[in-house]
């Protein structure tokens, strides 16, 4: 081997180690940590000027990504991974032309393809499994410890104030760098399936340092739905992973369930009842309402939706004849992920998203727990994806391209789906195009 062909693999792995730490700590940390709270900027989810800075960020960094990976051996799974996602993407298209505002929803669907890109290409980068680990392992550290450093050295920015123009009765709870409780509480939960990992699979203090920090951050955040689901999703993952083929059909019906549940709940007094008797708040802190405003958008255009990311918010909701009855019309989503799938491209686009996020990652975990390369993985992977399909039972962070938790879900629907089917792949970094290294 030449010393030239060391020194470029070297720079090559370093370039491309680099590249990951910047994509994961964009997502997960941001532009700019810690924002003024009441700055104008951030009292509306869309147009600002930030995220112009966001877009022209995200577009340079897929552009990267997609050259580093450009020679990858690997580059033709990457590619066939995305068959179901450009089905989904023309199906986009097609339903926003008949939005209120195509033009935007148009560019609001490249964005959501490059941040899709960035995701899956994030798996590429590293030189193995074992580098992939090591860099997760720092980023997520240093998410985690600036959440906390954020609390006790800036804790107006930190920590929901009374004072905050939007949400003031969330004084008190902790949301660190991530901007708003909810996000913080599900990165805390991530972060805390980030550490078990680590503690099986690398450093063991460094791996409990993570899930200690992360559940004492998370029981401060206030977010209930994230916390309790912790634990449960601990079981049903372990029951997952065992259940062989009968995964997909325990999933769907449980989702299913649950969804029924909750929504019905905006709808029937009966199961508003039976809630209170349970002693659940059957509004859910009053998604209740927005969810019979989704479920009414829902009825007026069934099959084709509204739009991609063309109905909350928008100027014909907000100043319409609703807003005179009901506040939901400013709700920034339907806090359920799959209304607003139906909302954005109707029913079919809800299938669409099922077989995609929920029936092919079934597929995709058993054969990974059967080829039984890299299990830990797999469970760090499994867990995450399933913990986001639960929350989007009360959340709707699907296609949400601003902060960690979509970009956490898509590193975990693509890894699934490396695991899978990922052969070993020729290393770019040993200066050998004949080498063979495990790799996802």
């Amino acid at each position: 081997m030449s010393q030239t062909h060391s020194v470029h693999g070297a720079e090559s792995g370093g370039l491309s180690s680099l590249l990951l730490v910047v994509v994961f700590c964009f997502f997960w940390i941001g532009l700019e940590p810690f924002p003024n709270p009441n700055a104008s900027g951030l009292l509306t989810a869309y147009g600002t000027s930030s995220n112009v800075v966001n877009q022209i960020i995200v577009i340079t960094l897929a552009g990267l990504v997609f050259g580093a990976i450009a020679q990858h051996p690997a580059r033709g799974l990457l590619l066939r991974s995305f068959g179901p996602l450009a089905v989904i993407l023309c199906w986009l298209l097609f339903t926003s032309l008949f939005s209120e505002v195509p033009a935007t929803a148009f560019r609001r669907i490249v964005y959501a393809m490059l941040v899709c890109l960035c995701a899956s290409s994030v798996l590429l980068l590293p030189r193995d499994t074992d580098q992939f680990g090591k860099l997760l392992g720092a980023c997520v550290l240093t998410a985690v410890l600036l959440a906390f450093l954020g609390v006790f050295a800036l804790p107006q920015r930190a920590i929901h104030q009374g004072s905050d123009a939007l949400e003031h009765q969330l004084a008190g709870a902790w949301r660190g760098h991530f901007g708003h409780k909810n996000v913080a509480a599900a990165a805390m939960v991530f972060a805390v399936f980030f550490g078990l990992f680590f503690m099986k699979t690398r450093v063991f203090w460094q791996g409990a340092l993570i899930v200690i920090c992360a559940t004492v951050f998370l029981l401060n955040s206030g977010g209930k739905t994230s916390a309790a689901m912790l634990p449960a999703i601990l079981a049903v993952a372990w029951i997952f992973e065992r259940i062989g083929p009968f995964r997909a059909p325990f999933l769907l019906i449980c989702l299913a369930m649950m969804n029924y549940l909750l929504l019905s709940a905006a709808v029937s007094r009966e199961t508003q009842d039976l809630l209170v008797s349970w002693g659940i708040d059957p509004t859910f802190t009053d998604r209740a309402s927005v969810w019979r405003l989704a479920l009414d958008a829902i009825a007026e255009r069934p099959w084709l939706g509204h739009g991609f990311q063309s109905f909350w918010q928008m100027e014909g909701l907000v100043n319409g004849e609703v807003a005179d009855s009901s506040w939901a019309v400013t709700a920034a989503n339907a806090h359920n992920g799959y209304l607003d799938q139906v909302i954005n491209g109707g029913f079919p686009l809800l299938f669409l998203m099922i077989v995609w996020l929920v029936i092919l990652p079934c597929r995709h975990a058993g054969l990974a727990f059967k080829r039984a390369q890299h299990p830990d993985l797999v469970r760090l992977f499994m867990r995450c994806w399933l913990f986001m399909l639960f929350l989007s039972c009360l959340e709707s962070p699907f296609f949400d391209n601003r902060g960690p938790v979509w970009f956490t879900m898509l590193i975990s629907v693509f890894g699934l789906r490396m695991l899978a089917y990922g052969n070993l792949t020729a290393t770019r970094y040993a200066g050998a195009p004949t080498r063979i290294q495990p790799a996802l």
